[in-house]
């Protein structure tokens, strides 16, 4: 079985849309590590399609406080103004849809989904330190997350934890394989919003036949993105870090 993991589309139509045709023919099944909308101008657009084609689903914060589950307190004014603009856009249904996504981890034939960390659905593991503190707390040894909208992740061995980075700048792709007696945390980037550095979408296909995770990016209309999200009238800095994938 392939699958396709997808996480922080962030309802950007555009780079959804270049992922998939990139895809095609890759995978077997979708799963989706959370913030499906939020930041983006077509929510509607990306709720619906991984309600429609993932088979695996988790929930991420700015979905959460785009169903009004989440205290928008603790939202910058770009994202507060968001994902009230999101609650706006999105159905009864939608909503409801939304709020009854489940919180990871998620278990799924071997490996888990989550968005944040096993403790934490909303915890962000940027640093090696993070993933040693919740490292005991795995319960399988391949575990998927997102909400750093970093590619990459972190390999975990008796001897230490290894920082994995993803494709470098001329790469579209790089390919892990998951080796017996070690521990993976694997983050497949942002799809809508990516702040690595790299505006391309990001995402990964794990085959659990061929025991190997390939990282892809791949370029989208950022300049369609951009605009739409002003016609919107979302704030410009939503628009504008696209560009530069921070």
């Amino acid at each position: 079985m392939r699958y396709l993991i997808l996480s922080d589309i962030h309802a950007n139509r555009q780079a959804l849309e270049a992922v998939l045709e990139q895809a095609a023919g890759r995978y077997d099944e979708v799963a989706c590590l959370g913030d499906i909308v939020g930041y983006g101008a077509d929510p509607v657009f990306a709720a619906e399609w991984v309600r429609a084609n993932a088979k695996w689903i988790v929930r991420g914060n700015h979905d959460k406080a785009s169903a009004g589950l989440e205290d928008l307190e603790w939202f910058n004014p770009a994202a507060r103004a968001s994902a009230l603009w999101t609650q706006d856009q999105l159905s009864l249904d939608e909503i409801d849809w939304i709020r009854h996504l489940p919180r990871g981890p998620l278990p799924l034939d071997g490996f888990d989904l989550m968005h944040g960390s096993p403790l934490d659905e909303d915890e962000y593991l940027v640093g090696v330190r993070e993933v040693v503190e919740v490292s005991p707390y795995l319960e399988r040894p391949l575990s998927f997350f997102g909400h750093t909208h970093l590619q990459g992740g972190f390999l975990l061995h008796r001897n230490g934890v290894i920082r994995l980075a993803p494709p470098g700048p001329e790469e579209t792709e790089a390919t892990l394989e998951i080796q017996p007696d070690t521990w993976y945390l694997l983050n497949p980037g942002s799809v809508g919003q990516p702040r690595d550095g790299d505006p391309r979408a990001a995402y990964a296909v794990f085959d659990a036949g061929q025991r190997t995770v390939t990282y892809r990016r791949t370029p989208y209309d950022v300049l369609e993105a951009q605009r739409r999200i002003r016609a919107a009238g979302l704030p410009d800095l939503l628009a504008d870090r696209l560009a530069a994938g921070r």
